[in-house]
């Protein structure tokens, strides 16, 4: 049996988020059928490093699947362009090695979200960003996203706190949550090692009910103390956020 890792940039705002469901149209379920069609079975299974949500993007989503035929990589890269939607790329094809899961052998992750400040929106941005009107402290953003930085129990910042991973382990570790000024906004980079169910859009809504002085800066280490999900802010919407980077160990490709 031989394992394909397959690295996939969508635009989000057309599905109902990564995960096959029913009644609505999703990422995976399109390049299920595309790979059902190429590889001429009734049906095949991709898996995916992580869910996300409707209208969430996707710079590098990561997935693998298995066939028991060693296939052309750029062959099945072309022919899975040529049957997808527009807004879903197929940007690489690789063969890895046995043992290789999108989900489980990631060992970190990147995410960038994306807030627009300027007055009037720019129709270029409103799909790709949160467009606040209210007024933003970015001194008072950054003091409160370093809070953020490190290992803790993120139960506060997490929707279905007590199902899922959540449920088994809710700590995780954030590297480096980063505020980077660009033209009309700012872009918010969280770098870790893993997240929970809308743990970076819960934690943006926080970051901004501080800046906006609707909360403080000494509420944070209370919200986090008190694991529960309703002291945190609003989550922030869905099309602000890109998946942009899902970190493997080096030897898990067999080659490129």
């Amino acid at each position: 049996m031989h394992c394909y890792k397959l690295t996939i940039a969508y635009e989000g705002t057309h599905y109902s988020g990564w995960q096959v469901q029913p009644n609505a149209s999703s990422v995976q379920q399109h390049i299920q059928e595309a790979l059902a069609v190429i590889l001429k079975t009734d049906k095949i299974g991709i898996i995916g490093s992580g869910r996300t949500d409707a209208g969430v993007h996707a710079r590098a989503q990561i997935a693998h699947f298995q066939s028991e035929e060693q296939l052309n990589l750029h062959r099945i890269l072309v022919s899975l362009n040529g049957l997808l939607p527009h807004d879903i790329r197929i940007m690489q094809v690789e063969l890895a090695s046995s043992n290789f899961h999108s989900q489980y052998s990631a060992i970190g992750k990147e995410y960038h979200y994306h807030l627009y400040l300027n007055r009037v929106m720019n129709p270029f941005q409103r799909l790709y960003s949160w467009h606040l009107l209210r007024k933003i402290n970015v001194d008072l953003l950054k003091q409160a996203s370093r809070l953020f930085i490190g290992t803790h129990d993120f139960t506060s910042f997490a929707n279905e706190a007590h199902a899922g991973t959540a449920a088994h382990d809710p700590v995780r570790t954030l590297y480096r949550l980063d505020t980077i000024e660009v033209e009309g906004g700012l872009r918010l980079e969280f770098e870790g090692d893993g997240f929970l169910y809308k743990m970076v859009r819960n934690i943006v809504g926080t970051l901004v009910d501080v800046a906006s002085n609707k909360k403080t800066l000494e509420e944070i280490d209370r919200i986090f103390a008190a694991k529960d999900r309703r002291l945190a802010g609003m989550a922030a919407p869905p099309q602000g956020l890109f998946l942009v980077r899902v970190d493997y160990p080096d030897d898990h490709l067999i080659y490129g």
